[in-house]
């Protein structure tokens, strides 16, 4: 644009301003264009990005992606559905922690499934939960029997062993048919106030380490109270990969239908505090176990009785 001659200073003034306004436009209208492809994009891959989250090589997320779009009602791993969703609201689905949008969920399944791996979380909290049985119209998912299942999972075929690493497992005010802890290794075990159909402790003596789980920039912490759930399991679910969560709180949860059971965790502390279980199966029959696979540093356990109890 070439500039007139003879303007007064006014005029170029003027001049100047129609220029400047109309170039500011064309940036405006660009910056508003990129904002627009950039969020097409990043919505674009979320669904894969969260599944490569949960330690899906990117084939195995790319195949799932391709089979959830043609599996009608079955695993639904869209963003657009899933959108509505939440961990705090008290959904159920799986979870790939600390994401509060799950990545999953099973029409008709309403298990809460929380999968942790090498991403540290600072904290997950249940609180005052009713799950398996204990409500009406509740059934466990098929092929399962635990109604509570937290830790790692053992080794299967292509899958190795992994373990959830806690700072403080905090087990308070549960009600429970069953309560079996196994192959657990914990510096300080606290067991008090428990009141149960039959007690065994067989737990030995170990070496285990006192720790926390940082790691800097770790993740922000989850919570949930006052729902239901067919069945709450939270796993070290990424083969050779231990979960880890510093602080782990699951209170006052009511329970029936399945065992209530705590297995593969290396922590710190362990409390098991108040808890009533029973399967109305007498004295002889212990239903509050903790396995000799259970290693603890130090133990702390006073103040529990047995007594009959009947399943909740």
């Amino acid at each position: 644009m070439k500039l007139p001659r003879k303007l007064s200073p006014i005029q170029l003034y003027l001049w100047m301003v129609v220029r400047r306004d109309w170039f500011t436009a064309k940036i405006e209208y660009l910056n508003s264009e990129s904002a627009k492809w950039r969020g097409l994009f990043n919505v674009l891959k979320s669904p894969f990005s969260l599944l490569r989250a949960m330690g899906l090589s990117p084939i195995q997320a790319g195949a799932l992606l391709f089979a959830s779009t043609a599996a009608g009602s079955a695993v639904v791993v869209n963003e657009t559905l899933l959108s509505g969703r939440s961990f705090a609201r008290g959904d159920s689905g799986v979870y790939a922690a600390p994401s509060d949008i799950p990545v999953a969920y099973i029409e008709g399944d309403n298990t809460l499934l929380i999968q942790l791996n090498a991403v540290p979380v600072g904290d997950i909290t249940i609180d005052s939960v009713t799950v398996g049985t204990a409500y009406a119209g509740s059934t466990l998912p098929s092929g399962q029997t635990n109604v509570v299942s937290v830790g790692g999972l053992p080794a299967a075929s292509g899958f190795t062993e992994t373990f959830l690493e806690v700072g403080t497992l905090t087990i308070d005010r549960w009600r429970c048919t069953t309560f079996l802890m196994e192959n657990t290794s914990v510096h300080t075990l606290n067991i008090t106030g428990v009141a149960a159909d039959g007690i065994s402790v067989s737990s030995v003596a170990g070496t285990a380490r006192m720790r926390a789980i940082g790691g800097g920039n770790r993740a922000e912490s989850m919570g949930v109270a006052n729902s239901t759930y067919d069945q709450i399991r939270i796993e070290a679910a990424t083969s050779g990969v231990n979960g880890q969560v510093d602080t782990l709180t699951l209170t006052n949860l009511l329970t029936k239908g399945g065992a209530c059971v705590i297995s593969n965790v290396i922590a710190s502390t362990i409390n098991v505090e108040l808890l009533v279980v029973g399967a109305g199966d007498g004295l002889a029959a212990k239903d509050f176990v903790i396995a000799s696979s259970v290693n603890a540093k130090v133990s702390n356990i006073h103040s529990n009785v047995e007594e009959l109890i009947s399943p909740p």
